[in-house]
């Protein structure tokens, strides 16, 4: 009997141990449902002084791309008329200012918006999103400050191979207005993003015209054909597809003549359906097409009047003389990079 008392006492003494832990237990999981926080600092002082210590992140928003206004928003008033004319002319230059213009004769029968697509509207498509905003600024090509209606004087005499518009003309005054509505929430001095071309990296390599030529082959042929010719019209008297290279092509006094810009051009745009958000081909390939077109014959522009100073030169600037060593074949192709290098260290 005495030791059945014994027993029954040690269960006892068990049991009240093993209730005693169980409470502790539950007040622990109490406090640690309803006060996380006071548990995390008992337990991780010191993740706690290393939050304190942290710089505090602030969310930066993303820059949006530039959107050009929509054409519905145009005015209807006089002003508006000269705005609606500006934006015809750079979608169809050729009919009222090309070879068999209604207006004048003044370019090669080539659009504005053959370089200037959607009628400078397409993001990274060589779009007016920052020209009026931007205007007048100071231009190492000419060593002067120019004004907007010297950047379009400059676009037909180089780009369309012709001669510009008097600067007083309707014509000239229309394509200003549109470029001036088309940026009327664009702050002046500021740059949107999406504007312009791309800058591509360089190449650790020169661009090579021969396999430019069998992209062109392949992507670029059936527009542009097969000897750069491009595509008329059913009148003759504009290209549905611009020539690329021969004597109704832009000359080489032209922007796109640089190979860096063509193929900061193609790469966002070229062949048909590619854009920013979808490009169809990779940079080498933009490199390389870049350096096959413009390797093709076309029409010449006295550029003597041209850099003046000749250290401003781009590096892919294809013609001498320049302010180093290099030759003028490594400016027109590349490799690029060792040029900017020693550019750097003379500085």
């Amino acid at each position: 009997m005495e030791k059945i008392q014994k027993t029954l006492a040690l269960l006892s003494n068990l049991l009240k141990s093993l209730l005693a832990i169980a409470s502790c237990l539950l007040l622990f999981l109490i406090a640690l449902i309803c006060a996380p926080r006071y548990f995390q600092e008992l337990v991780t002082p010191s993740e706690k002084v290393a939050a304190l210590d942290a710089p505090t992140k602030v969310s930066q928003p993303k820059a949006r791309m530039w959107q050009a206004p929509d054409t519905s928003d145009i005015p209807t008033n006089e002003q508006g008329d000269l705005i609606r004319y500006g934006r015809e002319l750079i979608v169809h230059t050729a009919e009222y200012l090309g070879p068999k213009g209604k207006v004048m004769q003044i370019s090669n029968g080539m659009n504005c918006q053959n370089c200037h697509l959607d009628a400078g509207t397409k993001i990274m498509g060589n779009n007016y999103a920052a020209v009026y905003s931007t205007y007048p600024k100071f231009r190492a090509r000419s060593g002067t400050k120019e004004t907007v209606i010297k950047r379009i004087s400059d676009c037909f005499e180089r780009s369309l191979n012709g001669t510009k518009p008097d600067s007083a003309s309707r014509e000239m005054t229309a394509m200003v207005a549109y470029m001036k509505w088309l940026e009327k929430d664009t702050p002046k001095g500021e740059t949107p993003k999406g504007t312009g071309l791309e800058k591509l990296a360089y190449l650790d390599r020169a661009a090579d015209p021969k396999n430019g030529s069998l992209i062109y082959q392949a992507k670029c042929e059936s527009c542009h054909g097969v000897n750069g010719e491009g595509i008329l019209n059913p009148q003759k008297n504009a290209y549905v597809y611009p020539p690329l290279w021969g004597k109704n092509s832009y000359n080489d006094g032209a922007g796109l003549y640089r190979v860096s810009s063509f193929a900061g051009y193609v790469v966002n745009n070229m062949p048909f359906g590619a854009s920013y958000e979808n490009k169809l081909l990779t940079d080498k390939e933009a490199w390389d097409l870049a350096a096959f077109v413009n390797s093709q014959p076309r029409p010449h522009k006295d550029q003597s009047s041209d850099w003046v100073d000749i250290s401003k030169k781009p590096i892919d600037f294809p013609f001498a003389p320049y302010a180093d060593g290099f030759s003028q074949k490594q400016h027109k192709l590349g490799p690029f990079e060792p040029i900017s290098e020693a550019r750097k260290e003379s500085k």
